[in-house]
């Protein structure tokens, strides 16, 4: 990847240090395309259970890849960001950067993360080559969600204790042309990851 890609507000007295090994060998010895698989959705929508689905049938086919799940980066990476939708642009920033050195790498990458904000999953779409950003809108009902609150994180925003929550008093922009939609109230995991699987098989990334 040239400098040009680079970030324009990147430090000063910085220069882009092209690699020995290219993008392209890293992908023929893999034997599939690179790309990253972006899971949106409500908090409790099964982004990260449907994530981990599709990786172990990739894993199982060959293919490298990686999972970044939201909680585990804000573990160490993210974790000196709070959920204000200011912090929130800045996680979805740094994951962006960082799915981008994985395609790079030639993996598939995947990402589950609310990322509620359009702008910010089209910010990190614009990072990556043209069609190796994969949209999958984990569409589960906030009802639906609630209900779930695997977390306990919906009762604690009803009752006041966490403000800035997505689907309560924090927005989430629904995408409107996702690569794969995955209506959940009709689908279960492994039909979701199915169908995760057969449109990366359309767009010939699991072959090099």
């Amino acid at each position: 990847m040239s400098d040009s890609n680079q970030n324009p507000t990147k430090s000063d007295n910085v220069v882009w240090h092209q690699h020995n090994v290219s993008h392209q060998q890293r992908i023929n010895v893999n034997g599939h395309q690179a790309a990253v698989l972006w899971y949106t959705g409500l908090s409790g929508s099964g982004k990260s259970t449907v994530a981990n689905a599709v990786d172990q049938k990739l894993f199982e086919r060959g293919c490298h890849t990686y999972v970044l799940d939201g909680d585990n980066v804000r573990h160490g990476l993210n974790g000196d960001l709070t959920f204000s939708d200011k912090d929130r642009v800045e996680n979805i920033r740094r994951i962006g950067e960082v799915s981008k050195l994985f395609v790079d790498a030639g993996l598939i990458v995947s990402t589950a993360f609310i990322s509620p904000f359009a702008v910010d999953r089209k910010m990190v779409r614009d990072l990556m080559p043209q069609g190796q950003f994969i949209e999958v809108f984990v569409d589960t009902p906030l009802e639906i969600c609630e209900k779930r609150d695997p977390k306990g994180l919906y009762k604690k925003a009803r009752n006041g204790e966490i403000k800035n929550f997505t689907g309560i008093d924090s927005a989430y922009d629904r995408p409107e042309s996702p690569e794969v939609h995955l209506d959940t109230r009709g689908l279960d995991i492994e039909q979701c990851a199915d169908a995760v699987i057969a449109k990366l098989d359309e767009l010939g990334l699991l072959t090099v």
